[in-house]
């Protein structure tokens, strides 16, 4: 396809596609579909059951022909419509797909820099990070600013990701045939998704970018509510962790962390276990040796310090060789095979 005017050629020619999830948001999503560059191919509104008839407005309102209706039948929450339209906007034959939230929050004339790591071959999936620059942060509420520190450290652990921040950052971009490999696994369908979707990349050694950019609120309100979702945050993160590890450093992989890991473990609950034991045996007013001591403390330091090598092994762990150059080549032999038996036929 030619290049529209005033459009980079590369941009036009890459094949990018907005997945916009649509769920009351009559009053700002004509806006953001306006505010869409030129060179983005098409746009994927899903109407995730709106109870405000999101999908109604825009088929009755909207006038820029690269937008494609997908109307939910049952509500899917974020997650679910954002997979959806991944799904849509692949068949459809987007390669870059970029998940933009219909009330206008997003700034996109930042999307040729979501899109570039993702282009270059350089990552699997971008995403925006408001944390890179205290000016990025002025507009940000103080309290959304601690909840999103603290949100992204957990993250860090649960996910494997030590190289990214703002992890509930929903500015996102993913190669297609990552997104068509990550549909098939059991992501959060709700507002854990954007870190669920994290730790189901990281699974796949996918390669993960933050791409700086500041924050922008408006009028808009959130359907997230923090008082309802912080247990079911903190428990999931803890899952995940659970999960990761086990995975990562029992099932598909062994690394010298794996040992740090197990005798790390065993010798930290080792001497706690013997000084539990020793104060709950020990007559009244007796003071403990220096050999128990000993026997207490030195299990434990040095069980601390396997603990801390194996995070360090972790920290440098990240995925650094992007996938999805296998998974298009994968695809291409598919693709290629299915033809030939189609001619032989």
């Amino acid at each position: 396809m030619s290049a529209p005017d005033g459009a980079d050629p590369a941009l036009a020619a890459a094949g990018v596609w907005l997945v916009i999830p649509c769920y009351r948001v009559v009053d700002h999503i004509l806006t953001v579909i306006a505010r869409a560059p030129p060179w983005v191919e098409g746009i994927v509104c899903v109407d995730d059951a709106c109870p405000a008839g999101s999908g109604d407005f825009i088929a009755a309102n909207n006038t820029d022909p690269r937008v494609r209706l997908l109307r939910l039948a049952e509500n899917q929450g974020v997650g679910g419509a954002t997979l959806a339209g991944y799904e849509e906007a692949a068949r459809l034959g987007g390669r870059i797909l970029v998940k933009v939230d219909g009330d206008d929050q997003m700034d996109l004339t930042y999307l040729p820099q979501l899109v570039a790591p993702i282009l270059l071959g350089e990552a699997d999936y971008a995403k925006g990070n408001r944390f890179t620059s205290l000016n990025h942060l002025q507009s940000m509420p103080g309290v959304r600013v601690f909840g999103n520190a603290g949100l992204s450290f957990l993250a860090k652990v649960s996910t494997g990701y030590w190289n990214v921040f703002d992890p509930t950052n929903g500015f996102t971009a993913i190669e297609a045939s990552v997104a068509r490999l990550v549909a098939q696994k059991k992501v959060a369908r709700r507002f854990f998704f954007e870190t669920d979707l994290l730790y189901h990349l990281g699974t796949l050694r996918a390669v993960v970018r933050d791409v700086p950019m500041p924050a922008r609120y408006g009028d808009e309100e959130s359907n997230l509510k923090i008082t309802q979702v912080v247990g079911s945050f903190a428990w999931r993160h803890l899952r995940n962790f659970v999960r990761r590890v086990l995975g990562q450093y029992f099932v598909r992989d062994f690394h010298i962390a794996t040992l740090e890991l197990v005798f790390g473990a065993s010798f930290l609950a080792f001497g706690g276990a013997y000084a539990l034991h020793w104060i709950a045996v020990r007559e009244p007013g007796q003071a403990a040796s220096a050999g128990v001591v000993m026997m207490a403390a030195l299990p434990v330091i040095i069980g601390v310090q396997l603990l801390l090598q194996a995070m360090n092994f972790d920290v440098f762990n990240v995925p650094t060789r992007p996938i999805h150059p296998y998974l298009r080549t994968l695809e291409r032999i598919e693709a290629d095979a299915e033809a030939a038996q189609r001619e032989d036929a």
